[in-house]
């Protein structure tokens, strides 16, 4: 399986709405478009969302991403979840233990 280890800054005050639009929207998006949640985290006293988006799929994962944000579904949500989002890291990660 292939894991993307993802750390968003939320814009101030946006926390609360994020993780609930992210948990009714995004999540349950992504596992239809076959992504696996490992899991989600607030990072303490800080504006930082992480998670952990494994994908193990028959495309590489270039392709399941980019169809999964080129999908009907995707450009459909309004308002888009990404508006609370002030800055983000993405990268890829592999099991030591």
């Amino acid at each position: 399986m292939t894991v993307q280890l993802r750390r968003y800054t939320i814009v101030a005050g946006g926390m609360r709405q994020w993780v609930a639009e992210w948990g009714a929207r995004i999540r349950p998006l992504r596992q239809r478009h076959g992504f696996t949640v490992l899991g989600a985290w607030v990072v303490r006293g800080t504006d930082e969302f992480v998670w952990l988006l494994g994908y193990d799929g028959p495309s590489p994962w270039q392709d399941a991403d980019a169809a999964y944000y080129a999908s009907p579904e995707r450009t459909a949500l309004a308002p888009d979840p990404a508006r609370l989002v002030a800055g983000m890291r993405v990268d890829f990660v592999d099991v030591v233990v």
